[in-house]
């Protein structure tokens, strides 16, 4: 997340950190974490700074030395921008965190790269993948959808062709001008989702391709989605899974993985019909597959 390196305020400071950075860049994290605490005597408030820091010695497994940074880092960033809250909870330090400042700030940073790293390097295909199940669910073409976490659209093309009317929801506007650009959405607000699904007319399709992994837990989406589809609308989103028994918990990247079993208990819970599921491959991460699920569900008709 490069927004970490908001500037100290201090020339040397950051010629300092962009070294750390480098070294870090070559997994020479013990140097980088070095330089950089050098640079903190020189501006010890600064947040960004400790997030850093954090991050260089948790990739040494110093999670003490981490958790002290990321202490740091909390008490000098009230609005959570640099997530070093967040890191204090996926380590079980502490129980609560917001993530909406820290989710906005990393994908204004993202948005310029977000498609060649996610689907070039990443194999990222679940708006192609969740469309497929979406067809085959039987979507009546020609209504309204509604697109949650747009992004830069990649869910939107895959919709544009089977509804009337298509609107996304982001809470990027670095994201919504790279969907802009593709001049498919009927309207794109920048709003948290749970707050856009509270104003929004009914729907006959609400997608959610890659953002309940940043929201956490689902029954607040659940009952936000159920209230605004049309009977017999469909509901299609896609999950990071873990195997623990715990229905969601934040993983150490920051990301919220859910459990299959409890997702699809809540799915019932809130009074959807489970139409159709899927386990997939979400992405890569770090050389390696992140487990994950496609969901469809519908709002029985009346």
């Amino acid at each position: 997340m490069r927004k970490l390196h908001h500037s100290s305020g201090d020339p040397i400071a950051d010629r300092r950190a962009g070294y750390a950075e480098a070294l870090a860049a070559e997994h020479q994290f013990d140097q980088a974490a070095d330089v950089l605490a050098q640079a903190l005597t020189l501006v010890p408030d600064w947040a960004a700074g400790w997030a850093n820091l954090g991050r260089y010695r948790e990739e040494l497994g110093d999670i003490g030395g981490a958790v002290e940074a990321w202490r740091r880092s909390a008490g000098l960033d009230a609005d959570g921008v640099y997530g070093a809250a967040l890191k204090l909870v996926a380590h079980g330090i502490e129980a609560v965190a917001a993530a909406g400042a820290y989710v906005e700030v990393l994908f204004d940073d993202y948005a310029g790269r977000f498609e060649r790293s996610l689907v070039d390097r990443l194999g990222y295909q679940v708006p192609r993948d969740l469309m497929s199940l979406i067809a085959e669910a039987g979507l009546k073409p020609g209504g309204t959808a509604y697109d949650l976490g747009c992004g830069t659209g990649l869910m939107g093309l895959q919709l544009r062709s089977v509804v009337r009317r298509l609107e996304g929801v982001d809470i990027s506007e670095a994201m919504l001008a790279e969907a802009r650009r593709k001049d498919i959405y009927n309207r794109l607000v920048k709003a948290d989702l749970l707050d856009f699904l509270a104003t929004g007319e009914p729907a006959s399709l609400v997608t959610a391709t890659d953002v309940l992994n940043y929201t956490g837990p689902l029954p607040p989406v659940l009952a936000a989605v159920h209230r605004v589809l049309e009977p017999g609308g469909l509901f299609g989103f896609s999950l990071e899974l873990h195997d623990g028994p715990e229905p969601v918990k934040l993983r150490q990247s920051l990301r919220y993985a859910h459990s299959g079993p409890a997702s699809m208990a809540l799915c019932l819970a809130a009074g959807f019909e489970v139409v159709d599921k899927r386990d997939t491959v979400i992405r890569q991460d770090r050389g390696l597959p992140v487990a994950g699920l496609l969901m469809v569900v519908r709002k029985p008709a009346l």
